[in-house]
């Protein structure tokens, strides 16, 4: 699949599904590497809760409103809550957003105790329609 909508890119909006099927849209910073992007986020946030439940996400290049600037793509979600994948993200997000991203990790911090996972997002196929 091609990532080329998201370079140069420093959100993405990804929809992630309730178990009723209702999409919850969410935009937030993202890094490429390879054919993966990777999101950072609580552990207990709305958005991991979901993706536990049900990996098959929605993703679209977008403004920091969530207002999309693309397609919206298929995607497999998944989770990685090892200190390794952390650190991991935490070097690659900190070299594409610098001090802003330390500045809210603290402020994430002061605010709550939870522990932080690594959301792994790969595109999925699109289905062609038949002719």
């Amino acid at each position: 699949m091609n990532l080329k909508p998201f370079e140069k890119q420093k959100y993405l909006n990804i929809e992630t599904f309730r178990k009723s099927g209702l999409g919850v849209k969410t935009p937030v910073w993202f890094v490429q590497e390879g054919e993966t992007l990777y999101v950072w986020t609580g552990a207990q946030s709305g958005k991991a809760k979901r993706i536990r439940n049900n990996g098959a996400v929605r993703i679209a290049p977008s403004t920091g409103t969530g207002q999309a600037l693309g397609e919206w793509l298929p995607a497999q979600a998944q989770l990685d809550e090892t200190p390794e994948g952390l650190k991991h993200l935490q070097e690659l997000m900190s070299k594409k957003y610098g001090f802003m991203f330390h500045l809210f990790g603290f402020l994430g911090k002061l605010r709550s105790n939870s522990p932080s996972t690594t959301i792994r997002l790969q595109l999925q196929p699109q289905s062609t329609p038949d002719r």
